[in-house]
């Protein structure tokens, strides 16, 4: 997404177009498919599991008898991959976007720091990611596992750490949120720390209202009259640029702006080329079983790197926390240290520009749904009672289009939340119950003030 940036800035780490990987990549005489910059509309979801980064950046296939790395990462076999999965793909995933077909990212990069050394967590899919986003740990998800998402994933996360410390946190969703995919955070207590993105945030941002921490869930679900904004292929990247147009442009009118740090990030490369190569030494496992741009960590170990579980350490440090989550939020690189001046800036753009529109085509919602979509489908399942039905997991999923999915999310959400209505006006309730599922709820009234809190209008 921003490799062609370093035309911007020379000093990053970015792409010159001499970038190569071979078809093939066994055969020496193998043609090379270069890096270019003339990337637009995505359409092909190039492979994104942990055996299919394994090819992409050690050059040879995953095999379960020796799933060891062989060798210092090569970032070679991008190419290779591609073409196992799909003939022609290749050309895809040796693409990037020229700034001027980001011009939201080409702004901020020209006012904020650009981080050119960020690694995902682990490599894998979203979900396991997404996780060392908020607790520095999958607790050993490699690819979805639908029985860990009935239990709900059993780890702390980084808001019952700022929780305890007495700090606010608030999640911020357009979708129901994939940050009840933990379990803890399904309690009775935390109702009031989901809002609703469209009727909720410019509101706290104009009141000066938002928490301590704020997490920004986006649209996962690509429908006509509200398209997703996840840039997740085939997803329109011009709606993610008008996404987080939106969200910069709250913050900076908000008048809590001049005390906010904000952190753009993705959860991993999607299976597109990356000329950086993986950090291999030094990583631990979580658990015993700027300036103008920002290179990398100066600790606190030798080998510490910024990725994900960077975001709760940072967090960790800014308020003083009493502990770390795992050992990985431990060993990672904070980047605090991007604050430098003693007052703040004057001079940051109020708005950006509009965002160029790169897909031609209408949303396809009758298409297939993408791993990730499926496990939010599968979680809202759990949320629903559903995980007790006998199509439960893998045929509930089956044959479900992103309009079906869309919908199913939804009336699972508008349920749960049901239930937790029911549950937190019951006498004798403790407010670290967890919800749970497995019968039908009477439906209060949907004019309630905590039902549009949890209403997604995009399915009204």
């Amino acid at each position: 997404m921003l490799g062609w940036f370093k035309s911007l800035n020379h000093e990053i780490d970015g792409v010159t177009g001499s970038e190569s990987n071979p078809i093939s990549i066994s055969d020496p005489n193998s043609p090379l498919i270069f890096f270019k910059d003339n990337s637009e509309y995505v359409d092909p979801n190039p492979g994104h599991s942990i055996q299919a980064i394994y090819e992409q950046v050690f050059g040879r296939p995953w095999t379960s008898d020796n799933p060891n790395p062989p060798h210092e990462p090569t970032m070679n076999g991008f190419v290779q991959n591609a073409e196992g999965m799909e003939k022609g793909m290749a050309e895809a995933v040796m693409k990037g976007f020229v700034p001027d077909a980001v011009p939201v990212f080409k702004e901020l990069a020209l006012n904020f720091a650009v981080c050119d050394r960020w690694f995902a967590s682990v490599p894998a899919s979203t979900q396991p990611n997404r996780m060392f986003v908020h607790s520095a740990t999958s607790h050993g998800l490699t690819s979805n596992d639908t029985m860990k998402l009935i239990e709900g994933f059993p780890q702390k996360t980084i808001f019952e750490s700022l929780d305890e410390s007495g700090f606010s946190f608030g999640i911020h969703y357009q979708y129901p949120p994939s940050t009840l995919f933990y379990r803890n955070l399904r309690q009775l207590k935390y109702l009031k720390n989901f809002h609703q993105f469209d009727l909720h945030f410019k509101k706290h941002c104009e009141e000066g209202k938002l928490p301590n921490y704020v997490v920004i869930e986006q649209r996962y679900f690509n429908l006509l009259l509200l398209p997703a904004n996840d840039d997740h292929p085939s997803h329109d990247v011009s709606e993610c640029q008008k996404f987080v147009k939106e969200v910069y442009e709250a913050l900076r009118a908000s008048p809590q702006w001049n005390e906010m740090f904000l952190v753009i990030t993705y959860d991993e490369h999607g299976g597109f080329y990356d000329h950086v190569p993986t950090p291999t030494t030094g990583v631990p496992s979580p658990i015993d079983i700027v300036p103008n741009l920002i290179h990398g960590p100066s600790g606190p170990y030798p080998t510490s790197e910024f990725e994900h579980s960077s975001i709760p350490e940072t967090v960790k440090k800014i308020f003083n926390l009493k502990e770390f989550l795992t050992k990985r939020d431990a060993w990672a690189g904070t980047f605090e240290g991007v604050l430098t001046r003693k007052n703040p800036r004057t001079d940051c753009p109020a708005t950006i520009p509009e965002p160029v529109k790169t897909r031609r085509t209408e949303a396809k919602e009758t298409e297939k749904l993408s791993d990730f979509q499926e496990e939010l489908v599968q979680m809202a399942a759990v949320l629903k009672g559903d995980h007790k039905s006998d199509i439960y997991p893998h045929k509930l999923v089956e044959n479900m289009t992103v309009a079906e999915a869309a919908k199913y999310v939804h009336d699972a959400f508008d349920k749960f939340c049901d239930e937790y209505l029911k549950e937190k006006g019951a006498e004798g309730n403790n407010e670290s119950e967890i919800v749970e599922l497995g019968k039908e709820v009477e439906r209060p009234n949907r004019n309630s003030f905590i039902s549009k809190l949890f209403s997604c209008l995009s399915c009204r």
